[in-house]
């Protein structure tokens, strides 16, 4: 028998490898949910990129009995990092008439929401990429591009892997440092050289997509004591510091105690250096900061904006959040 959703809401976070979609009742109770693979606009198109959230959102609507028609829908979105990017999600997902109070976000507040109490705090993310956002309950935000090297950024698993990579290869033929890097990183795939591993990737016999496979060895290098890799580590946590700083600064928390949630694989994973370093660059920066760590699911987020955006109230976060996080 269906529920009858006169006020429901949907909630979407859309990663770049994952989609995770929950039906809420304003109450905070999850009705019906549904995961998918990964929202890429940028490779597909945007239209094509909501086809396959819409399968996915009519998944989840079957499984809680109601059609696909909400009081508000919030989607935080993988690469929904310039306006103008936002604004074109925005048109089609309100042109998909689900809700017409439609909100899009950038992923990456799914992760800010999902670790604080209140729409209130930083977070940075590293994962794969890195990014950086910002919230106050009044509506403002911070935020970068985070589209790479051309909008300034520096880390995450990919960037991390590709340095490791660089100063192996340069350790290996002369022109850099010596470092265990250029034994280690050919080692991951059973090969005995850099230059084999660089063939290798060059010719598509490991894909290069496998790379990220590679940050994890160059944090165990870091942590016997190599100072290349410790080098690359560091920096990690100057960047890291860098973007909540100034997001911080930007909203005006920098003079308060505020959260800075900590998400994504690579600051997950809790590395003792990269998290002590962090700590103490922070505490020198921002001295009322308080760092913590993202480990409930993205979606939680999403659905805790989703309330937000319908003033539903505390007991419904509250709901919302053992839910997810039981």
């Amino acid at each position: 028998m269906g529920v009858k959703l006169s006020g429901g809401l949907l909630a979407i976070d859309a990663g770049n490898s994952k989609t995770d979609v929950a039906v809420l009742s304003p109450d905070g109770t999850v009705l019906g949910s549904a995961r998918g693979g990964g929202f890429q606009p940028p490779v597909v198109g945007v239209e094509t990129a909501v086809d396959g959230l819409a399968e996915i959102v009519g998944r989840a609507c079957a499984e809680a009995g109601v059609p696909v028609e909400f009081a508000h829908v919030t989607a935080c979105l993988a690469n929904a990092d310039l306006p103008v990017e936002e604004e074109a999600l925005w048109a089609e997902l309100l042109g998909r008439g689900w809700s017409p109070s439609v909100r899009v976000h950038n992923d990456t507040f799914a992760i800010l929401r999902a670790g604080v109490d209140e729409p209130r705090g930083v977070a940075v993310v590293c994962g794969a990429g890195i990014n950086c956002v910002g919230m106050t309950p009044d509506g403002r935000t911070a935020r970068f591009p985070a589209i790479g090297k051309i909008s300034g950024d520096w880390g995450g698993g990919g960037g991390l892997a590709d340095e490791a990579l660089w100063f192996a290869a340069r350790a290996e033929d002369g022109r850099g440092l010596p470092t265990a890097l250029a034994d280690a990183l050919p080692a991951h795939f059973g090969l005995d050289s850099m230059s084999a591993l660089i063939e290798a990737l060059h010719l598509g016999r490991i894909p290069m997509g496998r790379r990220l496979e590679l940050t994890p060895v160059l944090f165990r290098v870091a942590s016997q004591g190599d100072p290349m890799a410790e080098s690359l580590v560091d920096r990690l946590a100057d960047e890291v510091v860098a973007m909540a700083a100034v997001a911080l600064r930007r909203l005006g928390l920098h003079r308060e105690e505020a959260p800075v949630m900590l998400g994504g694989s690579v600051l997950a994973a809790r590395h003792p250096r990269l998290e002590a370093r962090i700590r103490e660059l922070l505490a020198a920066r921002a001295p009322k900061a308080v760092i913590g760590f993202v480990t409930a699911p993205p979606v939680l987020g999403a659905g805790l904006l989703a309330l937000d955006a319908v003033a539903a109230g505390p007991q419904a976060a509250a709901r919302l959040r053992e839910r997810y996080e039981a």
